[in-house]
């Protein structure tokens, strides 16, 4: 990695401090004082996975910013649709904060009914940041390119398997993408998180998954795993010698992780500025940026109105893949 793993570690581990209560920033002073009580960030994911970090990571800069307590509550049922729910039944009042992902953009075409309307339901503050995935391969698979594995697929249909995280999330949708998109079949299997997939691909019981760069560099590194490319749209600039899936094989492809900031609709717009200025402000800050640029991510913090109009492009972009591929819920 670009960066020391502690230096992450550290940011993450500021979060674990007790609450404190500080003097309020400049940036608080506004929409008729808030905040003015605790704020609540909803996680709607197990601790320690991508939307939990990010969470942790804004924390304790955001209580030293408004000098309030903000706590990080974790709600991992129902992929993600109860913490979504709750957030959509809060009140409007800034006091409740949904980080999202590119998991809610899948929801419209993953799911009959939902206890939310999607539409309609939420403000948007930002999307706050980008993920690329990893394509990578055992090392027993014959290709070196993408073209070469595409090439192979096709030469093989049912021979080849790749591992998920689990039914409906990125992984599984970035494989099912590429099997519409290159016309080929590769069969999907799913585990029970990013851990047990990487460890699937690793002994060949599986010879293809998608992991993020953080728990697949070490292999890489090792040459225990073989990078084909990465899932997103331009080169990680950690990375810039691997190409990306668009270029080398399948142009269009792009299948990134997002992680985004929602709140109740009709939050008053002063609040929404109020958030969107300093969460943007913090993810900006060299440390938090470069330490997103060493996972192969990138700081996006773009306005609400720029967050609504991406979010729902991924809508329609997914819902396509997510039909196409016969994608369910479990």
């Amino acid at each position: 990695m670009i960066l020391k793993k502690l230096k992450f570690a550290v940011l993450v581990g500021l979060a674990s401090v007790a609450c404190l209560t500080l003097a309020p920033s400049a940036g608080a002073q506004n929409a008729g004082g808030y905040p003015s009580k605790p704020i609540r960030i909803l996680v709607p994911f197990s601790p320690g996975g991508g939307a939990d970090l990010m969470a942790r990571i804004l924390t304790p800069r955001l209580m030293d910013r408004f000098g309030q307590t903000v706590v990080v509550d974790n709600r991992p049922a129902a992929s993600g649709i109860v913490a979504t729910e709750m957030t959509a039944r809060a009140a409007p009042d800034g006091y409740t904060v949904l980080i999202c992902t590119s998991n809610h953009a899948g929801y419209p075409a993953m799911y009959k009914t939902l206890p939310f309307d999607i539409r309609n339901d939420f403000d948007f503050v930002t999307q706050a940041t980008l993920s690329p995935l990893v394509l990578v391969v055992h090392p027993s698979v014959p290709a070196n390119t993408m073209q070469e594995f595409i090439a192979y697929a096709r030469a093989n249909p049912g021979k080849l398997n790749y591992g998920s995280s689990g039914a409906g999330g990125p992984p599984h949708i970035a494989g099912e993408m590429l099997n519409w998109m290159a016309k080929i079949k590769v069969t999907h299997i799913v585990y029970k998180g990013v851990a047990p997939a990487l460890t699937a691909a690793l002994g060949n019981e599986v010879q293809m998954t998608f992991t993020n760069l953080f728990s697949g560099q070490p292999h890489i590194k090792g040459g225990r795993l073989r990078v084909l490319g990465v899932t997103s749209a331009k080169r990680l600039q950690s990375a810039p010698e691997w190409p990306t899936l668009s270029e080398s094989g399948v142009p269009g492809y792009e299948a990134s992780i997002w992680y985004g900031v929602l709140l109740p609709a009709k939050t008053p717009r002063p609040i929404i500025n109020v958030l969107h200025r300093e969460i943007t402000g913090i993810l900006k800050q060299p440390d938090i940026s470069q330490t997103f640029v060493a996972q192969g991510g990138e700081v996006i913090a773009n306005t609400p109105e720029e967050f609504r109009k991406a979010f729902f492009i991924d809508v329609d972009r997914l819902g396509k893949v997510i039909q196409a591929a016969g994608i369910k819920a479990e």
